[in-house]
């Protein structure tokens, strides 16, 4: 069974031939420039599509909203959420033009209008978002200081605006001063020995903090 549809059992046909488009077209833009993992390109659907959707089993952005991808590099996790909610406004940011390129022709193939792309440093963004989402870019206490001012104030999701961070291994060190960051398996949501030590972290902002409970 197609692993996105076993995954998501909601998903439309088109939904599910944008999925399956990803794979082809990474393929074809790794052997040019390698925006992904040579070991990591023939585990594309797991490693990549799947761990991006793995925030789409926490929440469900809704229509009108908008997200930030911060330091997409190929567009994860950025594109594979923009496909799972087309009625979500999404703005992938990266430094690296050659990233940004890829990310720009896969958005266009697979006709994705709910995607903005920005060649910028994402501190410099000025616009304001619901959520931001990212993978493993930096530690938590950089990451916060690099998306301030950046989170609308106004609350639309069950969850309060903040922040969807993608990042494996022992968090305990990193989150201790995020008193009210929330932790989540992915492992509880897919099958696959990858996800085994990978995590979502939820920080609602404004955030507690060991200096102001």
């Amino acid at each position: 069974m197609n692993i996105f549809k076993s995954s998501f059992p909601n998903l439309s046909d088109q939904q599910l031939l944008q999925f399956d488009s990803l794979t082809k077209l990474y393929e074809f833009w790794n052997n040019k420039i390698n925006v992904i993992s040579r070991k990591d390109i023939s585990e594309l659907k797991i490693r990549h599509i799947l761990h991006s959707l793995s925030i789409a089993k926490i929440i469900e952005f809704k229509s009108g909203s908008k997200i930030l991808d911060v330091g997409t590099g190929g567009g994860f996790p950025g594109i594979p959420l923009a496909i799972m909610f087309p009625k979500t406004e999404f703005v992938l940011s990266d430094s690296i033009e050659k990233k940004i390129k890829v990310v720009k022709s896969i958005i266009n193939e697979l006709n994705l209008k709910n995607v903005r792309v920005q060649k910028i440093r994402s501190e410099k963004i000025e616009e304001k978002f619901d959520f931001v989402v990212c993978r493993a870019v930096t530690n938590m206490t950089d990451f916060v200081k690099i998306i301030d001012g950046k989170i609308l104030s106004i609350n639309s999701h069950k969850f309060k605006n903040g922040i969807f961070y993608l990042k494996g291994g022992d968090l305990s060190l990193e989150l201790k001063n995020f008193k009210s960051s929330t932790i989540y398996d992915i492992k509880n949501y897919f099958k696959n020995p990858f996800f085994d030590t990978k995590k979502i972290v939820y920080l609602p902002i404004p955030y507690k903090g060991m200096d102001n409970q």
